[in-house]
């Protein structure tokens, strides 16, 4: 940090951008003091090319020993940023999607201090979804509330996209040996970030569509990403409502898988038992077992207004020491 102006650094993971990732480094701005460009093995040689046709002396140039993926990649050159000093952590895609122009919007609000993390949300403004693909668009829309549920952040959307910015001491206290490394990280950090209670914000942006090709299949993610989510979702509920704490939303919680489950239950054996006898249920075993399932919803719907209620608003950043006073 330069008198009180946050150092910046710009991490560019690199896999099959060999025709776009000059002109991506020729369009980062004088606000961005180091720029680490991470060759996850890429198989065109995109490490390389840079190394012998960049003349920027921000950028350095990291190569993974084996492929990593996308998540992998980032956290080494993340690592690597922090290692030097560096105050804030963005991450870059080197395929021409991302604007570079628009880093200092995305790290504003960490540089002011009402955020600890940062990232793009390309479905702000409705003009800007009609350069999407309509498959981009109605995945992305399934993805966000997968990860509002699995991270707690519910008013966030556009989990996976990948322009984010990160502060340099929030990214210190994540486990990152226990991120996600590959297509998953984004959706994955999120839940990390939310364990620790930090702050997210999402920065409206424009998305750039050109003749990139995504390594993602989605076929190939489909299954990871929503065990991914699930497994989440579960651990949150255990480590925020019965681990660390217990709160009216704890009791909700059991109270209302319990009358639902009971309810739904006690209602299959009952309505088999019609099916079987050829008798009509009478109506005190119609009641039995559907005033537990509505009870069971309302209380499991009070628990999911309690959680959308309970995202953090107090940045981790203004709860830790500055970085100068901890050197």
């Amino acid at each position: 940090m330069s008198d009180g102006v946050p150092s910046v650094a710009v991490v560019i993971p690199c896999y099959r951008v060999r025709r776009h990732i000059l002109q991506v480094l020729e369009a980062i701005g004088p606000r961005i003091d180091a720029v680490y460009l991470v060759d996850d093995c890429c198989p065109e040689g995109s490490g390389e090319l840079v190394a012998a046709e960049c003349r920027d002396p921000r950028v350095q140039v990291l190569r993974c020993p084996e492929n990593e993926g996308v998540g992998g990649a980032t956290l080494r050159g993340f690592s690597a940023a922090l290692n030097d000093g560096a105050d804030i952590l963005v991450k870059l895609d080197g395929d021409g999607q991302m604007d570079p122009a628009f880093v200092p919007l995305l790290i504003e609000p960490i540089a002011k201090g009402l955020a600890d993390y940062a990232k793009g949300n390309r479905f702000f403004n409705p003009p800007d979804l009609l350069a999407m693909p309509r498959a981009r668009l109605f995945g992305n829309a399934i993805l966000s509330f997968m990860a509002k549920a699995s991270t707690g952040y519910w008013r966030m959307f556009d989990p996976t996209n990948g322009f984010l910015a990160i502060d340099a001491r929030v990214f210190a206290l994540l486990p990152l040996d226990k991120l996600a490394k590959r297509y998953f990280w984004e959706s994955d950090m999120l839940f990390r970030l939310g364990l620790i209670r930090a702050v997210v914000i999402d920065v409206p942006m424009a998305a750039r569509y050109g003749d990139e090709i995504s390594g993602l299949k989605i076929p190939n993610v489909v299954l990871p990403f929503l065990w991914g989510h699930t497994r989440n979702f579960f651990k949150r509920v255990f480590y925020n409502y019965f681990l660390r704490d217990f709160s009216v939303a704890s009791v909700e919680i059991v109270l209302g898988f319990l009358l639902l489950g009971f309810g739904s239950l006690y209602g299959g054996i009952e309505w088999w038992d019609s099916i079987r006898t050829g008798q009509v249920a009478s109506s005190g075993a119609v009641m039995l077992a559907g005033l537990p399932v509505i009870v069971g919803v309302q209380l499991l719907l009070s628990a999911l207004n309690y959680d959308v209620a309970n995202v953090p608003l107090t940045p981790r950043i203004a709860l830790l020491p500055p970085k100068d006073a901890r050197q």
